[in-house]
């Protein structure tokens, strides 16, 4: 079975850079208007623009919808950043 295959699907769909739909999200970490950190089932996804905002959040069905002006998407491994290190670890970071 390949590990990437989550219980349900993650899928990104973007319309001019603008407005975004995202599935397979499991939690919105952060959020501020110019990066929104979701926890997804491929990982942690950091979405980097301006003026962005979650519009809608549905937890239930794993889905979250934003807008405002996308420049970036990064993934990071699917643990949490310093999840591992312990609590000083967290606290230096």
């Amino acid at each position: 079975m390949d590990e990437r295959l989550g219980t349900r699907p993650h899928k990104i769909n973007l319309l001019n850079r603008g407005v975004g739909a995202i599935t397979g999200v499991r939690e919105v970490k952060a959020f501020n208007e110019s990066e929104i950190v979701l926890d997804t089932d491929m990982g942690m996804l950091s979405i980097k623009g301006t003026e962005l905002h979650v519009t809608r959040l549905t937890l239930e069905k794993g889905e979250v919808e934003i807008d405002g002006t996308v420049d970036s998407f990064v993934y990071t491994s699917a643990k949490e950043p310093g999840a591992d290190r312990g609590i000083f670890g967290r606290l230096f970071r």
